[in-house]
């Protein structure tokens, strides 16, 4: 995931190369980044690869993140104890830390000494410039900062803010791990297609071209997706022989449930309670109980980063409850 990032961030001209640090402990991986990326620098230590940053992104395995990693990690006053890296090494007192790891929470960074934390879940088509992501921060950064993680994550595709980290991950299992249910989709089809006949490259070529089409096409008309199946499905025709079996089978509670299934594993990832959803057994045996809660969901939909949201975000865009929506709104025409 990590190389999905570096690639749209050096191709966009967003950072030069040479501005860019990295670090792994596989010496493997760090050949192929020095080989793909010329004049990246390839570190030794974590130190070495934050020293002096002014953005650190983290993308480790979510298991990695324990104490033995803090040790390795450098402080803003280069004076830790136990770490031999210190003395020479250190963080910034305004960088921020950018984390890209599925279920972890920011309390998890807290060990870090770094106040402006950002959570993150972007997907693998990053790698080409057509990524989503979905972030949240910490209030400790500024106007500016978001302007910067804003600009930043929108360089490798769509992003969007959101005020409660627990969107984030909701989206791990809509955005985040989604490409692998498309992939699998078209497994299956371009499988079918062999076995009726056609030959692996034309059933490829079909399916890869439909997907995209039909994902242009949905975003182009901005319809909801049933009114444009609708109009694929002539009454009585093959469409609609076809749509009859993958409805018999349960398509879409399977997709539900597949779903739900990946946000518990999120959740379960991060320490948190997983008995969310369908056919949850809620503690003492009662679902909780709902609030009226405000949510501001914010994606930029123009080159322009000057109305990124700041400290003082107002736009509400849903609400657990409809009269709040209502209310906001009111108050906006205010």
């Amino acid at each position: 995931m990590a190389q999905s990032m570096i690639d749209p961030l050096i191709t966009n001209g967003y950072q030069a190369a040479e501005r860019v640090s990295v670090y792994d402990v596989s010496t493997k991986s760090m050949e192929d980044i020095g080989t793909r990326f010329p004049g990246i620098q390839t570190t030794e230590s974590i130190g070495e690869a934050v020293h002096d940053a002014n953005c650190i992104v983290l993308a480790v395995k979510p298991q990695n993140i324990n104490e033995s990693f803090w040790k390795n990690f450098p402080s803003s006053q280069g004076n830790k104890e136990n770490n031999d890296s210190s003395s020479t090494h250190h963080l910034r007192n305004d960088v921020t830390l950018l984390s890209i790891l599925a279920g972890i929470p920011v309390q998890d960074f807290v060990p870090s000494g770094i106040s402006k934390i950002v959570r993150s879940m972007p997907n693998t088509p990053s790698m080409i410039g057509q990524g989503m992501t979905v972030w949240c921060c910490t209030p400790s950064l500024t106007t500016s900062d978001r302007q910067s993680i804003s600009k930043l994550l929108n360089t490798f595709g769509k992003a969007i803010y959101v005020d409660d980290e627990k969107f984030v991950d909701m989206s791990t299992s809509i955005s985040g791990s989604g490409p692998a249910y498309i992939f699998m989709l078209m497994e299956a089809m371009i499988d079918s297609g062999v076995h009726m006949g056609f030959s692996r490259e034309t059933a490829t070529t079909l399916v890869n071209h439909t997907l995209l089409g039909s994902t242009l096409y949905a975003i182009e008309t901005g319809q909801h997706p049933a009114i444009l199946r609708n109009s694929v499905t002539s009454p009585g025709g093959t469409t609609a022989s076809a749509i009859y079996e993958l409805e018999r089978g349960g398509l879409r509670p399977l997709v539900n449930d597949a779903i739900w299934a990946c946000y518990r594993r999120s959740l379960e990832m991060g320490g948190k309670n997983s008995s969310v959803g369908p056919g949850m057994v809620y503690n003492m045996g009662e679902k909780p109980t709902s609030t009226t809660t405000q949510h501001i969901h914010y994606m930029e939909t123009t080159p322009s980063t000057s109305n990124i949201p700041s400290c003082e975000m107002s736009k509400v865009v849903d609400s657990d409850d409809d009269d709040v929506g209502d209310v906001a709104e009111k108050r906006k025409g205010k």
